[in-house]
Formats: C-alpha cells, structure tokens, sequence
C-alpha cells in the first residue's frame, strides 16, 4: 500500500509539473495528501434492510465544503453543501436487492483553492 501511494504522488507530481506553475503543483500534492483524510462509512438501518445510512468523516486540516452522494442505483445524485464541521450523514432507500457501487465526490477547501476527492464503495443490499 505504501509503494502505491508512493507511485501515485510520483505520477501526479509529474503530471502537475508539465502543465502547471509551482503553486498549482504544491496546491495539487495537499489535494492529494488530504484525499487520505476522507473516510466513507455505511451501515444496513437496523428497521429496514433496503435502508442504507452513510456518512462522510474528514480528518485533515482543511474545510469541508460539500459532499455529493451518487447511490449507484440510477437514482439523482444528491449533493449536501456543509456549514461547519468535519462529518455530515445521509440515508438512502435502494427498491431493489442488489450489489451497487456508491460513490461520493467530498470538496475540501484550503483558502482560495478547493480540491475533490471521490472515494467508492461496493455495498450490497438485501
């Protein structure tokens, strides 16, 4: 895992170095540094098995900005946009038994600068 990681800021310091200025490089490294910060949680509700609850937890040193939940299931993204704070949860009803994939698009904002980082889950409901 470390040897990814390692890899993975490699290619993308390489990257940003070809098309960007000495900023945007080191604007592009915190993004990626931070991504780290960003944990995505899912538990079955207790009351309905089609229920999912999730939840978004960052720990880094930036803001939070908002979170864009997409279910996996063909249903509208929803996008929750954050006041304060470092955790935000929402529910989501599946009509169908399945294995979906979910992903969430979580902005973090450092000044000026605002960064995304898209973890995903497979998640399989009864």
């Amino acid at each position: 895992m470390k040897n990814k990681f390692t890899i993975i800021v490699f290619v993308v310091a390489s990257l940003l170095s070809f098309s960007c200025g000495k900023d945007d490089i080191e604007k592009g490294l915190d993004c990626v540094a931070e991504s780290i910060y960003v944990k995505l949680h899912n538990k079955t509700d207790e009351t309905n098995i089609k229920k999912m609850d999730y939840s978004i937890e960052y720990s880094g040193t930036y803001t939070l900005k908002s979170v864009k939940w997409n279910f996996g299931d063909g249903t509208p993204a929803q996008t929750v946009t954050i006041g304060s704070g470092t955790t935000t949860s929402i529910s989501h009803i599946y009509a169908a038994a399945g294995t979906y994939t979910v992903k969430v698009d979580v902005s973090i904002q450092n000044g000026n600068s605002t960064c995304t980082s898209s973890p995903t889950r497979s998640i399989t409901v009864n």
